[in-house]
């Protein structure tokens, strides 16, 4: 049995570390060329259609706080195992892909302060994040809330550097006319679709369930306190990245911009921020690993893989063989696919499982409704799941 030993604190650092990360470090540069001044705006709108899902991700798993998530969640609604296996299937290859594209991402940040080839660096920060994960969760989330803490730290040094160029209260208020003038609701939907995908990640905390103290009342506070700290970094963030100090001046690279607006700031240090995205690509890569070996134990303790996957290491009490496995299997990713390749697979099948999920939940809440716990408005499942088959939708026309 795994053990419940996992706080709010640690949940909201661990769920910090998922949605934080190459998220907004990649997506920002672009954000800002789509939407302009009203980056924010899109950063905020994409948090309002996270915020939706999380609603449902929340209650599921204070209803059923199981570590195989998503598969368990669409077992319990329909009585499937076909679908819950593809879509345990589907999670577990967003897991994997997405692991793999950060892995092979860190080159480039780690080839600033070690000239050493790729498959040398990708095999070493798999094997260290690998190793980490194999010790107690409460270790091993610790570690992870802590580079999470430095991740956050890295953003915050941007928005103190750029802060100062920004207008004050009333010169925002008597340019408004003229910016609303301006206002392209295209823009900033276009934006938000964008954006959207710094946030994913936030439903990996219910494949925490089993090993958090009191889930029902810890996983929803978590998971939505994670959210919304996240969603105000990326404002913030976004403001000053978009501010009249970045107008017409945005580099062609989402890393150059931020380092440019830490250059305006003679304390900021470019190695130091360089050192700070590596830590936060390390950080990802720790907890992914940590969620899809849960992923994969939960599924096995179910039946749908190898029993042997659903061992827990007494000693440590983490499902280790399921850790390993998770490992070999990102590691080989890794040095056989290109980033764009890997990161390209992901998006899609993120959007259609969070579709099935909340419609797993407007089935639940119609078949079994709460008398008592967490649970969500009625309005708030089918609102989502329309939400995110819309952009879906629209990610797969614009192709």
């Amino acid at each position: 049995m795994l053990r419940r030993v996992l706080g709010v604190p640690l949940l909201v650092g661990y769920g910090l570390g998922v949605i934080i990360g190459a998220g907004i470090y990649v997506l920002v540069g672009p954000v800002v060329a789509v939407a302009g001044p009203f980056a924010p705006l899109s950063f905020l709108l994409a948090g309002v259609v996270a915020a939706l899902a999380g609603l449902c991700y929340a209650e599921l798993a204070s209803r059923i706080p199981e570590a195989a998530g998503a598969a368990a969640y669409v077992k319990e609604a329909f009585g499937s195992d076909l679908l819950s296996r593809l879509i345990g299937l589907a999670v577990g290859i967003v897991t994997l892909t997405s692991t793999a594209a950060v892995a092979r991402g860190s080159v480039g940040y780690a080839q600033a302060f070690f000239a050493v080839p790729m498959p040398v660096i990708v095999t070493a920060l798999v094997a260290a994040c690998t190793l980490a994960a194999c010790f107690g969760v409460r270790e091993s989330v610790a570690i992870a809330a802590g580079m999470t803490m430095i991740e956050v730290g890295g953003l915050l040094a941007v928005v103190a550097a750029g802060l100062p160029d920004l207008p004050p209260a009333s010169g925002i208020v008597s340019d408004l006319p003229s910016r609303l003038a301006q206002f392209d609701p295209a823009a900033v939907i276009a934006g938000a679709f964008l954006s959207f995908f710094a946030y994913i990640g936030f439903e990996n905390l219910a494949n925490m369930a089993e090993e958090a103290r009191e889930g029902e009342r810890t996983l929803p506070n978590a998971l939505l306190l994670s959210l919304a700290v996240s969603t105000a970094l990326y404002v913030l963030v976004a403001a000053v990245a978009s501010g009249p100090a970045s107008e017409g001046s945005l580099p062609a690279e989402h890393a150059a911009l931020l380092l440019d607006i830490g250059a305006r700031s003679s304390w900021f240090s470019a190695d130091a921020f360089a050192a700070v995205a590596l830590v936060a690509v390390s950080n990802g890569v720790l907890i992914e690993i940590l969620m899809l070996s849960r992923l994969l134990y939960g599924m096995a303790r179910r039946g749908w893989l190898p029993a042997w996957l659903g061992t827990v290491y007494a000693r440590t009490a983490t499902p280790l063989p399921a850790t390993l496995v998770a490992g070999a299997a990102v590691f080989g990713l890794s040095i056989s696919f290109d980033t764009a390749f890997l990161a390209g697979t992901t998006s899609a099948i993120t959007l259609v499982v969070f579709t099935v999920v909340s419609m797993a939940l407007w089935r639940l809440k119609r078949l079994q409704p709460r008398r008592s716990g967490f649970a969500v408005p009625s309005f708030v499942p089918p609102l989502a799941a329309a939400l995110c088959l819309g952009l879906a939708m629209a990610l797969f026309l614009v192709g």
